[in-house]
């Protein structure tokens, strides 16, 4: 069957691209999760206006991520306050949330928590390097501290 995706879809392809795929696929998941829409003529129309308007908008959020880069490498060391143990060990792990809220309590920029990239569990105090995708041109590295606190 072939088919238009709407969504990004890892090992299929990018939004707006027309692929072919296995009729139960398309019918079972991408098309009732909305991932993808049937290919007909007209749909392709629609795609062609949706890759030209997505191609203004990307220009324009490869500056913007290019700023938030410039903001969060100036940032330094970012503080994150955690309940620890007696024994100094943290309660629960270091999410992406926590990072989030950690730099916009630093006076950083909003930033999405799918965009960072933790090098998996953290569970200690200390600095770690942290990893943030803000554009898929654009990659951003701070440093985050884990202090016992609050």
């Amino acid at each position: 069957m072939k088919i238009i995706l709407t969504s990004d879809v890892s090992g299929l392809g990018a939004s707006g691209d027309s692929v072919e795929v296995r009729d139960g696929y398309a019918r079972n998941y991408l098309l009732p999760q909305g991932m993808a829409i049937v290919a007909t003529k007209g749909a392709q129309k629609q795609v062609e206006s949706i890759r030209r308007s997505q191609e203004n908008r990307r220009v324009r959020d490869l500056e913007h991520a290019r700023e938030l880069q410039e903001q969060l490498q100036n940032m330094g060391m970012v503080q994150l306050s955690k309940k620890v143990s007696k024994k100094g060990k943290l309660f629960g792990s270091i999410t992406e949330s926590d990072v989030t809220s950690a730099v916009r309590q630093a006076g950083g920029p909003s930033l999405d928590k799918r965009s960072i990239e933790l090098k998996g569990n953290v569970k200690s105090l200390g600095k770690m390097a942290v990893g943030v995708r803000l554009h898929p041109d654009v990659y951003a590295s701070m440093y985050v501290e884990v202090n016992p606190g609050g």
